[in-house]
């Protein structure tokens, strides 16, 4: 502590008497700011100030405190949109779809091509198929008060940002509907749910009213949106920025008829239900509690689970009503349920049942594969000799793989490389890619890689190209664009800033076929 030498200075500094006197020392008030700054450079010895006039404020935002605030905000969200990313864009030429013709198979009844001598060969017999997608709008709106604005200046622009967060949104929203957007793979109705009590296991109590159960099957939309606390989404009517409204389907199924069962004694019971796999299902949602009033309590990706407790969630069964929502009317076909699509013939397959809520898991082949991967790579090249070149995982079917692979003892289908500095040793591995024995150059390798919004419970296998020479097919897959993203600022309606982004278009897939879905996975 030390006081600064200020006898110099007041001594110079008597009160003011009159009005002019005031206004006179006001005109000096820059100088005497600068006595005080030479009077700090010489300050008076010992410490006479027995406490400080100022202090530092306990508070960022009061007290004579600067505001320590970085300039610019942070975006810290995932932006992740690898399909997007990599999926050729082409223009489209006007209509409402996309129209394709595709010769799918030569001389398909196998007529033997000997001729005898002078004669001509039998005529052969090809297949060809029409293929149709229709373009759809996507978009998302984004508002910016004027206040907002306004209070942004000399930090952010705020509307920049609103262009910005709104452009990568709709990115995020496309990202999902070229993987699972599902306008056509109606999931129908859910079969009833078979239960098996117990009066173990759980904490469920005989009581004198049986347990109902009922089961709905989501698709990648319902799974996607869907939580035990926030509920699963049946209609949906949505309000739009302009007054108007859209009702579209939130990708749950027609739920199953209610399936009741009783716990024959005790308070510790539990209740194993299972259902029949669901075409296009990729998760199950499941309500229970007295008949009637059955609530939310799991969602699950595989077509089983162990009740061991009394829902917890709130939603009520009773919400969804009758009908299947599994589709979306507004919107185009994803790569999954462009291969889930009846005729596609892609290769799908759902794992067995198994034990119920443990499910069927991935099975190594005990020489670095995984027998369920090798079979469907056997599948493609036995009926389209091809193979595809990406497997897209979510992040625990990538956990599964690496065990399963690294549980193999054949020495050849791994390779280690140690770093030669000492404690350069760490812990943790990850299969990065998978190698098809099944392929006319050779051993093929494929990518393996994580997609941000595959459930657990499911992989899909693609192509970036096809193996058939003069194919005319330059890309398997592309979005082909009416009209590529644009931003609209509406005039003003209010005092906001009202932008939307939108785009017109459909994925096209060239050759379904090429594709394969593993699904109904368990964990392990």
């Amino acid at each position: 502590m030390y006081q600064p030498n200020l006898q110099h200075i007041l001594a110079k500094s008597a009160l003011p008497n009159t009005m002019q006197d005031y206004d006179a020392a006001l005109s000096n008030a820059g100088r005497f700011l600068r006595e005080i700054e030479k009077a700090h450079a010489n300050p008076l010895p010992g410490d006479p100030l027995a406490k400080s006039t100022f202090s530092e404020s306990t508070s960022p935002t009061s007290g004579l405190t600067y505001y320590d605030l970085e300039t610019g905000a942070k975006f810290v969200f995932p932006f992740l949109t690898p399909l997007r990313n990599e999926i050729a864009r082409v223009s489209g030429k006007g209509g409402i779809q996309a129209n394709w013709r595709a010769v799918t198979g030569v001389n398909t009844t196998g007529l033997r091509i000997g001729v005898s001598g002078g004669n001509r060969g039998g005529v052969q017999a090809v297949t060809t198929q029409d293929y149709s997608a229709a373009y759809k709008g996507i978009g998302i709106e984004t508002s910016i008060d004027f206040e907002a604005q306004y209070a942004g200046m000399g930090f952010d622009d705020v509307k920049a940002i609103g262009a910005k967060v709104g452009l990568e949104a709709c990115m995020l929203g496309e990202e999902l509907l070229i993987l699972g957007g599902n306008t056509s793979v109606p999931l129908g109705t859910t079969p009833t749910p078979s239960l098996a009590p117990s009066t173990s296991g759980g904490s469920l109590t005989a009581a004198a009213s049986p347990y109902s159960v009922i089961c709905v099957a989501l698709s990648l939309d319902g799974i996607v949106n869907g939580s035990v606390t926030g509920g699963v989404q049946g209609a949906i009517t949505r309000s739009n920025a302009d007054g108007s409204s859209d009702t579209f389907g939130g990708g749950a199924a027609g739920k199953s008829a209610n399936a009741t069962t009783s716990i024959a004694s005790g308070t510790t019971g539990s209740i194993a239900a299972t259902v029949a796999p669901v075409a296009g299902a990729m998760g199950y949602a499941w309500f229970w509690g007295a008949a009637g009033a059955e609530v939310l309590g799991a969602i699950t990706t595989i077509n089983s689970l162990v009740i061991t407790a009394n829902a917890a969630g709130t939603q009520t069964a009773a919400s969804l009503g009758g009908s299947d929502n599994s589709t979306n009317a507004l919107v185009f076909d994803g790569l999954l349920y462009q291969a889930f699509k009846p005729g596609s013939n892609a290769y799908v397959q759902y794992l067995a049942t198994g034990t119920a809520g443990t499910g069927s898991t991935l099975t190594g082949d005990g020489a670095g594969g995984v027998v369920e991967i090798d079979a469907a790579l056997k599948n493609r090249w036995d009926n389209y000799r091809l193979s595809p070149d990406t497997i897209w995982v979510g992040s625990q079917v990538a956990n599964d793989l690496s065990k399963k692979i690294l549980a193999g003892n054949a020495n050849a289908a791994q390779r280690f490389v140690f770093d030669a500095d000492q404690g350069a040793l760490g812990g943790g591995v990850m299969v990065r890619t998978y190698l098809n024995k099944l392929s006319m150059a050779g051993p093929k390798v494929l990518d393996i890689r994580i997609h941000p919004n595959l459930p657990a419970g499911a992989l899909l296998m693609t192509a970036k190209t096809l193996p058939y020479p003069l194919s005319n097919v330059g890309n398997v897959m592309q979005v082909r664009t009416r009209q590529d993203y644009y931003q609209i600022e509406w005039p003003p309606r209010a005092r906001r800033y009202e932008t939307g982004v939108y785009a017109d278009e459909v994925l096209q897939h060239y050759f379904p076929p090429s594709m394969a879905i593993i699904a109904n996975i368990a964990a392990g």
